[in-house]
């Protein structure tokens, strides 16, 4: 929600920075279903798939894409990168995206996405962790894209990041270090999706910083096992209680 915009003389100067870091969970109970899910990273999170997202999410915020850029890396993980300007500035040409590299660009705006896959743990949790950044000058709010981005992804701990940066100027020529209201990034998020999730959040309003962490708090075993999995069992239970620890340590940032 935006509140109490300043009106402003000229061009807005200012540069918004959205950052998350989103992890998604699975168990393996053997080296077989290790490789299941190195497979499933692949296609799920190919960077045709990233791409196709942040293509969306700069439709969302009303920017347009100038140019994309991908790649799919060996033996995992893919990244993409794309440049947006404000929508209203001239298209041009659609870029041709072959093989596996796209890229897309706005006028001094960008999104780019980068996936880490791990299944190295001796516990048997396997992650994937999404990185996605939002990078807009001017009118464009990145905070607009939030749902999207929980409903592309089935995220178990999310670290946001808001940084504002640079300055404008109002219609009487003052500085102007930040163009509208934000008390938490959680106010850019539907409720049912902060519902879903225990929060805290750091506020340095002064410095025009925000973060909010998200820990699910709710773990559905089915997410996590290979479809036929005995969920109830005492070793999965037991299992499902690691992977619990695992992602409380990475909430808050604890050693392995």
């Amino acid at each position: 929600m935006l509140r109490d915009r300043i009106r402003l003389k000229g061009f807005n100067n200012l540069t918004k920075v959205v950052s998350f870091n989103l992890y998604q969970f699975f168990i393996a109970q053997d080296d077989e279903q290790r490789q299941a899910f190195a497979e499933r990273i692949d296609r799920e999170f190919s960077a045709a798939r990233i791409t196709e997202t942040l293509r969306n999410i700069a439709e969302i915020i009303d920017a347009e894409v100038l140019s994309v850029s991908s790649k799919d890396y060996e033996p995992q993980g893919a990244s993409a990168l794309v440049l947006m300007s404000d929508l209203g500035h001239s298209r041009p040409p659609e870029p041709q995206l072959g093989g596996s590299t796209v890229t897309a660009h706005l006028s001094k705006s960008h999104l780019c996405a980068h996936t880490y896959p791990d299944w190295q743990d001796p516990a048997g949790n396997c992650s994937i962790r999404i990185d996605i950044d939002i990078a807009t000058c001017g009118s464009i709010v990145p905070l607009r894209a939030l749902d999207f981005i929980f409903e592309s992804f089935s995220t178990d701990v999310v670290i946001i990041d808001f940084v504002v940066r640079g300055f404008t100027r109002d219609s009487s020529g003052k500085r102007v270090y930040m163009d509208h209201t934000v008390k938490s990034i959680k106010d850019f998020i539907s409720p049912e999706i902060v519902g879903q999730y225990h929060c805290e959040d750091l506020v340095l309003e002064n410095e025009n910083i925000w973060q909010t962490k998200m820990l699910r708090t709710a773990l559905e075993p089915r997410r996590y096992f290979r479809a036929g999995t005995d969920v109830e069992s005492p070793g999965c239970q037991a299992a499902l209680e690691r992977l619990r620890q695992e992602m409380i340590g990475i909430f808050y940032g604890w050693p392995g």
